[in-house]
């Protein structure tokens, strides 16, 4: 009876809990694991390909695959920009590209959006929830947070990914960015 409880313990305690809050990695701290652990892992950019376009790309990453997508036939008048839908084909594209690392969904994914909270913290969320085990995200994503005081107010130079010194670039490696 001892063993058998506490072969039950054992197997809950080692369970992953699916939708638990996402963990926040710095830049710096991505760049580390893309760095050491580049094939055991999948970096992933979870913008609107055409976001990226005008905003900046890096190459760390295994590839684009947006959490959501613009819609240009609905435009919301008071936030004046496009309606983003969610892509239907996130998770599956994910484990997609996982395979094709040769990996499995317990491991590390990590996710890239423009501030971190609008869809790098939420795609890592959705992932988790859909039985990835081993999920983070980027804080203040690639553009990083808007200064709040000085010639630059507003304008997104505030730490995140471009404005720590990591490698980025206007130009966009064709091979990795998502095309239906």
């Amino acid at each position: 009876m001892r063993i058998a409880l506490l072969s039950l313990i054992i197997a809950l305690l080692s369970t992953p809990v699916f939708g638990a809050e996402p963990e926040a990695i710095t830049p710096q701290a991505a760049w580390e694991q893309v760095q050491e652990k580049g094939d055991q892992i999948l970096f992933v950019d979870v913008r609107d390909p055409i976001e990226i376009m005008f905003v900046g790309f890096t190459d760390a990453v295994d590839l684009n695959v947006p959490f959501k997508l613009a819609d240009r036939q609905v435009f919301i008048e008071d936030k004046k920009h496009f309606a983003m839908q969610p892509n239907p084909d996130f998770a599956s594209a994910i484990e997609q590209a996982l395979t094709g690392k040769g990996l499995d969904k317990s491991a590390l994914v990590i996710t890239l959006c423009r501030s971190g909270s609008d869809r790098g913290k939420p795609s890592a969320a959705f992932l988790a929830e859909h039985g990835f085990s081993n999920v983070k995200y980027v804080e203040n994503g690639f553009q990083g947070d808007k200064a709040s005081e000085g010639d630059q107010a507003g304008m997104r130079t505030v730490n995140g990914w471009m404005n720590s010194g990591l490698p980025w670039s206007w130009e966009l490696n064709p091979q990795k960015i998502h095309r239906p």
